[in-house]
């Protein structure tokens, strides 16, 4: 493929010249566009050292507004990043929609350099690979555009930019030991480079191939493919109908078993027991709540349910026997305004709990296919992208070392009812009880599908629901600690464990 492209491509000063100066133009327009559509742009700028690729983010950014853009120079991870799964540091440097984010280097220097220096090993490739192309079809779908630019150049052509870089006092520091082993392994780095292109150029996010002996041929070919980028995206976004305005769920009709109908409420626990199995596992917790630090495994626990299915109850006695300086609970309520300007996995990402601790989650990312649903607050297309999304999501977290542990709470109708008029008389719980839980109640079938639904499409071998019976408070307290001791100590036990790549 690369030893295909004519590096004999070239530009006089001139042609140049005219060319820049009316794409130049393009991009200050295109961005104000960009801004008032509200489309986010992410650039990713990936080739050889000393391809040029500095210059050309300088150029492209010359005559922009800065406020409506970033640039991200990609370093080797700090220490706390390399505590987390590899891509959790790009979704932290996500543009919001309507600004752009140019990334110098990118998530795949960890599929290039550091497979280069065998700081991944062959087998892990195909996995970084495969998620790689998930997490750009995640963001393509949820309106982001992506420009992906390789800058190639000729094996004479970087050792000569090498050396005259290393010679000259200004610019000497530019060249690290590793842009020396790049051309001294130079075949080998190209058969990287072309597996990588082949395996990653896909339909939401294709590859452009640059040409990069001469540099201003090279500049104004990335600036071209990235106004054609943000025009083509434009474009798209006018010949879309206008959104129909969303409206709460009306009617939904079963299609998977009813899981639900299948807990047994009846299961209860007297006082004496439940204390003595509470206790129990509390202990045991806190034992492997000391090997997760020293192991540096990463845990999830994240809890789903009917309101005042005893969601709080639960947590208080998973956390009351823990070291707090290593388990935080995370609630999660309607995102923010920042939050609906990035893709709706983005606020999860960003609280993710790093190696060797627990975060336990209070909701979590399936209120995309449950009240977002339910309620109109994402349309048909978003939601039925997001069971795939969060297969994929929770595969990256398991693949990454992760614990990760699911909770529904469920309770009967009547057993709701009878919470909420107990909240309702008693002055110390009025608050907990709101008219939207009244309202939520009265749409209780509807959820009921959606929760069947999310369940069956979302219980995988790695990352399966644990359905808990919840009637009986005591009975769901001790399920719930023991299920989670029961899953990290298998996790400790028996998964081998992965790094956090």
């Amino acid at each position: 493929m690369l030893e295909t492209l004519d590096l004999h491509q070239s530009l006089d000063k001139e042609t140049y010249r005219l060319q820049m100066e009316g794409l130049m133009r393009q991009l200050r327009t295109l961005q104000n566009a960009c801004w008032e559509k509200q489309l986010g742009l992410v650039v990713v700028l990936e080739g050889w050292a000393a391809s040029g690729k500095g210059a050309i983010v300088k150029k492209m950014v010359q005559y922009m507004d800065p406020r409506g853009f970033t640039v991200h120079p990609i370093w080797p991870p700090t220490q706390e990043e390399q505590r987390y799964p590899f891509l959790w540091r790009f979704w932290q440097r996500l543009p919001a929609y309507g600004d752009l984010g140019f990334f110098y280097h990118s998530w795949y220097t960890h599929v290039l350099e550091d497979r280069l220096f065998e700081r991944v090993s062959e087998a892990q490739v195909p996995i970084l690979m495969r998620q790689i192309n998930a997490f750009e079809r995640q963001i393509a779908d949820d309106g982001m555009a992506i420009a992906k630019f390789w800058v190639h150049v000729s094996r004479k052509e970087l050792q000569k930019r090498l050396k005259r870089y290393a010679a000259d006092p200004l610019q000497a520091w530019r060249v690290r030991p590793e842009d020396w082993q790049q051309a001294k392994s130079y075949d080998r780095y190209t058969a990287h480079a072309e597996d990588m292109l082949i395996q990653t150029s896909t339909g939401p996010a294709p590859w452009t191939l640059v040409e990069g002996n001469c540099k201003r041929w090279a500049r104004v070919k990335v600036l071209s493919g990235v106004v054609a980028t943000m025009t083509e995206a434009l474009d798209r976004l006018q010949s879309q109908a206008p959104p129909l305005r969303l409206a709460p769920q009306t009617e939904l009709q079963p299609t998977e078993p009813n899981l639900l109908a299948q807990v047994d409420l009846t299961k209860a626990l007297t006082s004496d027991l439940y204390k003595k199995r509470l206790r129990r596992a509390q202990v045991k917790l806190r034992t492997l709540q000391q090997r997760i630090y020293e192991e540096q495994v990463p845990v999830i626990v994240l809890f789903e349910g009917w309101d005042a299915a005893g969601k709080g109850g639960a947590i208080k006695r998973l956390t009351d026997i823990l070291d707090p300086r290593n388990y935080f609970v995370q609630p999660f309520a309607a995102p923010t305004d920042e939050e609906k300007s990035h893709h709706y996995l983005w606020r999860f990402w960003r609280q993710l709990p790093t190696a060797g601790t627990i975060g336990i989650f209070d909701r979590s990312w399936y209120g995309r296919v449950l009240v977002e649903r339910v309620e109109g607050f994402a349309d048909d297309g978003a939601w039925r992208r997001a069971y795939r999304e969060i297969n994929e999501f929770e595969d990256q977290l398991i693949t990454a070392g992760y614990v990760l542990v699911k909770f529904w709470l469920h309770i009967s109708k009547e057993e709701q009812f009878a919470r909420f008029t107990e909240r309702e008389q008693d002055p110390f719980k009025q608050y907990k009880l709101t008219e939207e839980d009244w309202r939520n109640r009265d749409r209780w079938p509807l959820y009921e599908v959606a929760i069947n639904q999310a369940i069956q499409r979302t219980s995988t071998p790695a990352a399966p629901w644990s359905l808990v019976p919840a009637n009986d408070k005591l009975y769901a307290r001790v399920m719930v600690v023991e299920t989670v001791t029961q899953a990290i100590a298998a996790a400790l036990e028996h998964a081998p464990r992965s790094p956090l790549f």
